[in-house]
């Protein structure tokens, strides 16, 4: 089931969202409307948003979170949908949650996955999110780990998270899946050139897409290398390279086999509840600092902290005395 997210900048229609419980047990029950209904409601950062996360908390923590990430071109969206339709034949509930840029027009997403994935438009078990960045860094929207866990609650085996794309710093996806997947393809820079991009620290499986190209078996050997400098502990996971042509479905049965053999060894080696510790710590530090924002302005849109600031400018005050003045106001 494919779902379209309103554009950001358009004033949205009071939703009748009805009983958060009531919402949540029909999304469990494979609802699609009330799947998207919950996803809304966190893009729109809802008053109900905290009994709706609430609501979810006793149903999160089964699925498996897989990060799709790469440069823009190396065919992202296409091997995501052969993905899908690999998880499927083994019986897998699939979510997606695609990324896309904003448009500069109305903030909403461009949904370019969209088209890519309609072959799977009409499965039941199959549920297809475009969610725009609306300018967020790291390759990610700021709703994405709460829409995580609408999927999660609502029955999904697996989501698949496909990012915008990556960059120097644009690494976010690492620290929100549990099995990050690098894309890379022939022809669109070299080995070393993705070393600089920070794409080989993060991913637990390499693909490289579109392997009937020139030049693939040479990239492999290069990604291997680099990989082998690599410093890691002792029994630590050493990441696979995969070759695929996902335009054809060709290699994806490896890329399972490869993330169901890094699951194992998460839950073998401890590490997928310490990444999920450390990933649910960001998540309310965030939601703390946020809130601790909320309480330095006043309803003339003034603060504290703006006052401190032009102290600290002007140099009668300095920046360590100003936060425990701060600190000290709430």
């Amino acid at each position: 089931m494919v779902e379209e997210p309103a554009p950001a900048s358009i004033s949205r229609p009071r939703r009748d969202t009805g009983d958060v419980g009531r919402l949540v047990g029909r999304a469990r029950d494979g609802d699609p409307r009330a799947v998207a209904r919950l996803i809304s409601l966190v893009e729109d950062e809802s008053p109900l948003l905290r009994e709706v996360t609430a609501a979810l908390a006793p149903y999160t923590g089964h699925a498996s979170i897989v990060g799709i990430t790469g440069s823009p071109g190396v065919g992202k969206s296409t091997s995501t949908s052969a993905l899908v339709g690999e998880l499927r034949k083994a019986g897998r509930r699939v979510g997606v949650l695609a990324v896309d840029p904003s448009s500069p027009f109305s903030g909403g997403a461009l949904l370019g996955d969209r088209v890519r994935m309609q072959d799977h438009a009409l499965d039941r078990d199959v549920y297809i999110r475009s969610m725009a960045s609306r300018g967020h860094l790291g390759g990610l929207a700021w709703s994405t780990p709460q829409a995580i866990r609408v999927l999660d609650a609502a029955g999904c085996d697996v989501v698949l998270i496909e990012t915008v794309g990556v960059g120097q710093s644009e690494v976010e996806i690492a620290g929100l899946a549990d099995t990050t997947l690098v894309l890379i393809a022939p022809g669109m820079g070299d080995g070393i050139q993705a070393a600089k991009a920070g794409i080989l620290e993060i991913g637990d499986v390499y693909v490289i897409n579109k392997a009937d190209r020139d030049g693939a078996d040479t990239l492999r050997r290069e990604l291997r290398s680099m990989l082998a400098l690599a410093d890691r502990p002792e029994g630590g996971w050493r990441p696979p390279i995969v070759k695929t042509i996902a335009s054809k479905s060709e290699g994806l049965d490896e890329v399972v086999a490869e993330i169901d053999r890094h699951q194992g060894w998460l839950v073998s080696s401890g590490e997928l509840e310490a990444r999920r510790t450390r990933r649910a710590r960001g998540e309310v530090e965030s939601i703390a600092l946020t809130a601790l924002r909320a309480r330095w302005g006043d309803v003339h849109g003034r603060s504290e902290l703006d006052d401190l600031a032009r102290q600290v400018a002007a140099g009668e005050s300095d920046p360590y005395a100003a936060a425990e003045t701060l600190l000290a106001e709430l």
